[in-house]
């Protein structure tokens, strides 16, 4: 009796200890980037002022360039680091937007997954109190249809992309369809993104002439921190006519939802 009390004993901590793995592995991975500091690269002047040693790294090692970028990416969405769109803009910029779309779609997908496993195990009360009151208004819509609400919210950023990542392991969604409403849901936006990720080398260029022409005309050292700036906002690139585009294919995703209630209204009549 005690032998097999020992055994089952050992079994649940096993258990215990394969279902945190990905929390120990994600968290180890978060000390090593904060105590490092590689966070703080995550901007668009550090891309601007490493671009050429980026590209040419990348002319000499495309694959390790390509999968460095990748596991960045995944890391970056598994961890809910701030800097996914600026990723994806590097992607587009550095390895142009068919490559760097298809794979930003194929990173981003696998973190998200990463999260969503983490919230299907013993994880998952203690992160469902995180996402508090917000978790029970996407209840009803991965009830009603989870493949057409989760398309509709990965189109419409209607919620922070934390916590789509996170619903769906807690209201019981199957990996199987979140995998292909992610993977397909974020399609669009990513390689909408790493197109106009292409159009940042003119962009950088020409705010590079205007800093060296401020720092030109500069009459002295101690001015130019105060006048001369290198920035870039990217909240310059989501243009209203991308914005509009987005909206219109959330509407889309959603169609299914409504075709579903009003067959199911015309039945019932």
């Amino acid at each position: 009796m005690s032998m097999n009390t020992n055994s089952e004993a050992a079994e649940q901590k096993k258990s215990l200890l394969k279902r945190l793995l990905p929390l120990v592995i994600l968290a180890g991975a978060a000390l090593l980037i904060i105590s490092q500091g590689w966070h703080n690269y995550l901007t668009l002047e550090q891309l601007a002022h490493n671009r050429g040693q980026l590209k040419t790294f990348i002319g000499e090692n495309y694959l390790l360039a390509l999968g460095t970028y990748a596991a960045i990416y995944i890391t970056a969405v598994a961890l809910s680091l701030p800097g996914g769109l600026l990723l994806t803009l590097t992607g587009g910029l550095l390895f142009g937007w068919v490559v760097g779309g298809a794979v930003t779609v194929l990173a981003a997908t696998i973190g998200a997954t990463i999260i969503f496993l983490i919230a299907k195990t013993i994880l998952g009360e203690p992160l469902a109190a995180k996402a508090g009151p917000r978790l029970g208004k996407l209840r009803a819509g991965f009830q009603e249809d989870a493949l057409s609400y989760l398309l509709f919210l990965r189109l419409v950023p209607a919620f922070p992309f934390w916590l789509v990542n996170l619903a769906p392991g807690l209201l019981g969604v199957k990996l199987r369809t979140y995998v292909i409403g992610t993977l397909i849901g974020i399609m669009p936006g990513t390689f909408a993104f790493s197109y106009v990720g292409v159009g940042l080398d003119s962009i950088i260029d020409a705010q590079q002439r205007s800093f060296d022409e401020c720092l030109a005309s500069a009459d002295a050292a101690s001015k130019v921190d105060a006048e001369c700036s290198f920035t870039l906002d990217p909240s310059a690139l989501l243009t209203k006519e991308i914005l509009i585009a987005f909206a219109a294919l959330g509407l889309v995703a959603l169609i299914p939802v409504f075709l579903k209630k009003y067959r199911k209204k015309h039945s019932v009549a």
